[in-house]
């Protein structure tokens, strides 16, 4: 049987505020395209695809937002469509990638660029008598999304008392991390590229004020730092998360960044670096679910989201 396509574009997503800039310039373009919410959402295994080009949107912080089904059925999803021939732009294998701080560990050690040491867990006391832990860490997920579950820590006991108060920090997938603290020029920040392909779209210096969700949304943190965002990440009390254009990247990061998103095979990417004190500029952060900033992409001189655009159309020229 042959493959009856019904539209030219299928757009995966979970959270619509964050795809709405796209899905607002794929109307006024008068694209053909479909969304599909993962929130709710069946597909039957006997199906063909009806989408000449399917692309992926959905976040690892789905869960944050109660939709903890949203992960395991996105990845159900992405294997049957690229099994039966679809052509799915930041597909499973690339989600799988985005789901795992260790594997990202692992390729930014491949690459021989220089990454957090890190060391997976499942049990506080497996580390104990371990000679490489990094103390003081940061604790983190294998599973990141927005910042969650993130605290720094000082002593195994400190780690062992935090997880025994809030054993919600397991959740969902049951791993978690402890990283290198690296600090860094906190009135500088760390600085994001975005990629698509292996192309730079921009790079943003991001100061943080001691927060973990750096989301670039405006929705999450907006461009008028008077306003509240609708994160389902709890804020911490400091000041908001300020974005800027940097338009002096150096080009080895660049290059860094492009050799990540090559490896890796990522149709679409949010890279993130901060350079330590004693000179190491290192990689800790890759994502294939990239929320984009208008404000700094108009900042180097034009919309990021018309860019998406250009290059789903591209994709479905090839198709």
């Amino acid at each position: 049987m042959g493959k009856t396509h019904t539209t030219d574009l299928a757009i995966l997503f979970e959270n619509e505020v964050w795809q709405q800039p796209l899905f607002d310039v794929l109307e006024k373009r008068e694209l053909s395209y479909s969304k599909v919410d993962l929130k709710l959402a069946a597909f039957g295994c006997h199906e063909l695809p009806t989408a000449k080009v399917y692309f992926n949107q959905a976040s690892p912080s789905a869960y944050v937002r109660g939709c903890q089904r949203v992960l395991p059925f996105t990845l159900a999803l992405l294997k049957n469509l690229q099994i039966q021939g679809a052509r799915v732009l930041n597909g499973a294998d690339i989600f799988a990638f985005e789901l795992s701080k260790s594997a990202q560990v692992a390729r930014l050690k491949e690459l021989g660029i220089d990454h957090p040491r890190s060391i997976v867990f499942n049990d506080v006391d497996a580390l104990a008598g371990r000679d490489d832990l990094c103390l003081p860490g940061m604790l983190k997920p294998e599973q990141g999304g927005s910042g969650a579950r993130m605290h720094k820590i000082e002593s195994l006991d400190d780690l062992r008392d935090l997880l025994e108060k809030q054993p919600e920090l397991w959740e969902p997938d049951q791993l978690l991390l402890l990283q290198e603290y690296l600090p860094h020029d906190p009135e500088f920040g760390i600085v994001r590229m975005e990629f698509l392909g292996d192309e730079l779209l921009y790079a943003m210096r991001v100061v943080t004020h001691g927060r973990y969700n750096l989301c670039p949304s405006e929705a999450c943190n907006p461009a008028d730092l008077d306003e509240i965002g609708t994160c389902a990440i709890p804020q911490e009390e400091v000041l908001p998360v300020e974005f800027y254009p940097y338009h002096e990247l150096p080009d080895e990061a660049r290059e860094a960044g492009q050799h990540i998103v090559q490896s890796a095979e990522m149709d679409v990417a949010g890279i993130e670096y901060l350079e330590t004190p004693d000179g190491r500029r290192v990689f800790y952060d890759i994502n294939a679910n990239s929320n984009l900033r208008r404000p700094v992409g108009e900042a180097f001189g034009f919309d990021p989201f018309e860019r998406v655009a250009d290059f789903l159309e591209r994709r479905l020229a090839e198709e």
